[in-house]
């Protein structure tokens, strides 16, 4: 398995390390058990700090990927997976913890499950679909609209009361839901030819 490959792996398996750090656990186990306890108190740094190295590791591994011709249909597979399961996993936790609205999550992961179930039915008729430059931008505006909304607004909130982080939030949404048209838009006919 090559090194692209293999950090791909370990971003998926983070995501069980980044849940467990931002799950609150119920008081009357937290108080027995320490571990629960610390995570309760301090688990929301640790789910920002998980969060951070595993999106950073998707660039790591598309450029190691690239540099060193580690371009495999394991990869071409995995990598936008655990985009996916990374992002749809902090929204779902976002959600249950009250620090964003239901339906920003159902836009976001309902986007995403559109495109993968569209590339799955092009692929199984031998079309390859790629995402677009709209498709990697709007990954890297959810990322930061998720850092931002798990931080709290920290920075900003020192310098105003706006809500910088839901507005970059919204605008992950909106870009999200564009990036879904233009990917449909683009590749309609191929979608009428093959599907």
């Amino acid at each position: 398995m090559s090194l692209a490959n293999k950090i791909t792996i370990v971003r998926i398996g983070m995501i069980p390390l980044f849940l467990l750090a931002f799950q609150q656990y119920p008081s009357w186990i937290a108080e027995q058990v320490g571990f629960l306890n610390y995570i309760n108190h301090n688990g929301l740094y640790w789910a920002v700090g998980i969060f951070v190295f595993a999106s950073a590791t998707d660039k790591l591994d598309g450029y190691i990927a690239r540099k060193y011709n580690q371009i495999t249909n394991l990869g071409k597979l995995l990598d936008p997976l655990a985009d996916k399961l990374l992002v749809s996993a902090a929204l779902i936790m976002m959600v249950q913890q009250k620090m964003i609205p239901s339906w920003i999550a159902v836009v976001i992961i309902g986007r995403e499950v559109m495109v993968s179930g569209i590339r799955v039915l092009a692929a199984a008729k031998g079309t390859a679909l790629a995402a677009d430059k709209h498709g990697k931008f709007k990954l890297v505006l959810q990322v930061v609209a998720i850092i931002a909304v798990l931080l709290g607004n920290f920075p900003f909130s020192y310098f105003t009361k706006f809500p910088i982080d839901l507005t970059i939030m919204i605008m992950a949404v909106v870009l999200t839901v564009y990036s879904g048209y233009k990917y449909m838009k683009n590749n309609y006919r191929k979608l009428q030819l093959e599907l």
